[in-house]
């Protein structure tokens, strides 16, 4: 499932429009960044929650030549699957 299919399947389970279920998508998208950004968690019960991680520098290989290479330390989004939705989708 695409954006525009999300959006579609929110606004004929909301009766909205897809207009209005468009900016409430992005709304909640933008939301989730900028929490994230400033280093918050969102937690939304049943469904999940996500938090940043530092991930620290590595060394790896290149898999075309097998040189050794530096990988940068960098923080990452990390998403943890909500109890419902575990058993939802098992």
């Amino acid at each position: 499932m695409n954006k525009g299919e999300l959006v579609d399947a929110v606004a004929k389970d909301a009766g909205i429009s897809k207009a209005v279920a468009g900016k409430v998508l992005n709304s909640i998208i933008d939301t989730v960044t900028k929490a994230l950004k400033k280093g918050d968690k969102v937690s939304l019960v049943g469904f999940g929650t996500f938090s940043i991680v530092k991930r620290k520098a590595r060394k790896g290989r290149n898999p075309q030549t097998g040189k050794e290479i530096k990988i940068p330390a960098k923080k990452v989004v990390k998403f943890k699957v909500g109890a419902n939705l575990a058993k939802t989708v098992k």
